[in-house]
């Protein structure tokens, strides 16, 4: 149990960096020399008159010349009613949804695409839309001053062949006094620019889009403008959500040229995303969690009291591991209350408080670990009839508990971490795969004890109980392959298959099935005297003790002896 204890104080240290990082309903993510043709941002459910706000704070392409037009750049919008694959799954590989002029399905879909060239966004919409788009317009300039701004913007030769501005060459006419005032105004100018910089402005405050209304409904092509300092483009937009515009929103960023084989142009970005519902920060699937999880919390600390109160009542058939039963019932109670806090908490200020988010996921922690001990000691019959644990259990052991703690921290990093990072999804499969490993290996044990029991049915004089004990195993194995199958593929199927706003029904019924499996695990091992899994041999008749070891020989030369019924020695006999 040493692992368990070093591996819950290592995760533990881990969450407490990574919290750092956490913005919850209050998106910013930054990416440096990505070279992925797709980001996927976020996915919000949006009721009536929910808001999203999205504020490109810096976008920096590669130098070299591209055609905008056969490979666009930008964001696109898509809604769906389910959370299934949202859009364009198969098409996605071979064709760039930006490039796009009609809709492929029935998802309504908003495009974004950015022209470095022009300076100005391209707004496409197609689809059946209801929403209100807010944000500044692409301004025409008379020709004279574009001609200005593009002679600021773009370098001269000097005879010398050196490269500078027209601004340069400007100042080369002038005294070195006026230059100099001119530099010093310039750089007082480019300290505030640079001190305006550092502080970008929050996805918070881009609710404060200044900027023309749009009815997309009525609009189908509209053209934003697209600012520059400094090499860096941002642009951003406010949009209110129809009362016909309900739906699952997913946000995605494209870079259509590396969609070619073995394109690898890198690009770097800063995006700030805010997504508010008319309740709070939740999306439309997280908004009943918090009151969902407090009321499970109520219900598993009245099931943990009544098996305390059962395990008081019959206290002389009670074993360590029923103890640790009533540890594991606290613990799940204790992390539900914490993640109904957490969630209310996003609701109301957009983002975790970060104690109390330590507190869930530690509670998570232990709640995990727990689960998968406690399983694994049912399952070999640890504290009921035996307290040693074979070599071969032992290495289960060692390879669940690890694991557990991967699992934990894997949970941890997606948590702390946004949609589109590319670590996001590694974690993710790490996540998936770990917990489908520790399922498997925890039925293990389940079945060695029941092929000792079918072995020892059939050698013994004391079949009737064996066989006993052998219906139980049977069953509690069937108990766990119903949890893990019910929590890890029907609950997701379900999930994905569900309205938007239903979602919230699968962690319901993985709190459920939780719970049942918990009543029937305690009912099955509940501590009392009729228990075929703690019964004894009553037999007038001389007796051997049964001993349930598995085959691994982990008792090999350890002598056993057989009694008469008034406890007196009546025969020693070795069983090497």
């Amino acid at each position: 149990m040493a692992v368990a204890h070093r591996g819950c104080v290592v995760a533990g240290y881990l969450l407490l960096l990574l919290l750092a990082g956490c913005k919850a309903r209050i998106h910013k993510l930054t990416l440096n020399n990505d070279t992925r043709f797709a980001v996927d941002l976020n996915n919000f459910g949006f009721y009536a008159n929910g808001t999203l706000d999205v504020n490109l704070t810096s976008l920096r392409l590669p130098d070299q010349l591209v055609n905008y037009s056969m490979y666009p750049v930008g964001f696109s919008l898509s809604r769906s009613r389910v959370n299934g694959v949202l859009s364009y799954t198969a098409e996605e590989t071979e064709t760039c949804p930006l490039t796009l002029t009609k809709l492929t399905n029935n998802e309504p879909l908003i495009l974004f695409l950015i022209d470095i060239n022009t300076l100005s966004v391209n707004v496409r919409v197609m689809g059946d839309q209801d929403n209100i788009l807010t944000a500044k317009p692409k301004a025409e300039v008379p020709k004279g001053q574009r001609k200005a701004r593009d002679a600021l913007d773009n370098p001269v030769n000097t005879p010398d062949g050196a490269k500078t501005s027209d601004k340069g060459v400007k100042n080369a006419a002038k005294p070195n006094s006026e230059v100099n005032q001119n530099e010093q105004d310039e750089s007082v100018d480019q300290k505030k620019k640079d001190q305006t910089e550092e502080k970008p402005v929050l996805a918070v405050e881009a609710a404060k889009v200044e900027g023309k209304e749009f009815q997309l409904g009525k609009t189908n092509q509209l053209t934003l403008a697209l600012d520059k300092i400094n090499g860096s483009y941002y642009f951003n937009f406010h949009m209110v959500v129809g009362l016909l515009a309900e739906g699952l929103y997913s946000l995605k960023f494209h870079y259509c040229r590396n969609r070619l084989p073995g394109a690898k142009f890198p690009y770097s970005f800063t995006v700030e995303l805010m997504e508010k519902n008319p309740g709070g920060y939740l999306s439309a699937a997280e908004i009943p969690l918090s009151r969902l999880y407090i009321g499970m919390a109520g219900v598993f600390f009245t099931a943990a009291m009544i098996w305390v109160y059962t395990l008081m009542k019959h206290r002389y058939s009670v074993f360590k591991i029923h103890w640790l039963m009533a540890a594991l019932a606290f613990t799940k109670s204790t992390s539900l209350v914490f993640h109904s806090i957490n969630y209310y908490f996003i609701n109301t200020k957009g983002h975790q408080i970060e104690g109390l988010a330590v507190m869930y996921y530690i509670t998570h922690l232990l709640k995990g670990a727990l689960l998968f001990i406690t399983l694994a000691l049912i399952g070999t019959g640890w504290a009921f009839v035996k307290y040693i644990l074979s070599d071969k259990e032992k290495k289960i052991f060692m390879i669940v508990i690890p694991l557990q703690v991967l699992a934990n921290v894997a949970y941890i990093i997606i948590e702390s971490t946004e949609e589109g990072s590319s670590e996001y999804y590694l974690w993710k499969e790490i996540l998936f795969l770990v917990d489908l490993i520790c399922c498997g290996a925890i039925l293990f044990p389940v079945v060695w004890s029941i092929r000792h029991l079918q072995e020892a049915s059939s050698t013994d004089g004391k079949a009737a109980m064996n066989l006993e004990k052998l219906k139980l195993f049977r069953h509690y194995y069937v108990m766990i392959v119903c949890y893990i199958y019910f929590t890890r593929i029907i609950a997701i199927l379900l999930k994905v298959t569900m309205p938007f706003q239903w979602q919230w029904c699968y962690e319901f019924l993985v709190e459920v099935s939780t719970l049942i499996f918990f009543v029937l695990t305690g009912y099955k091992f509940r501590p009392a005297s009729n228990n075929p899994y703690l019964q004894l041999p009553q037999d007038e008749e001389d007796v051997e003790m049964d001993e349930v070891v598995t085959e691994s020989g982990a008792l090999e030369g350890i002598s056993k002896v057989k009694k008469t019924c008034n406890g007196r020695e009546r025969q020693k006999e070795s069983t090497l």
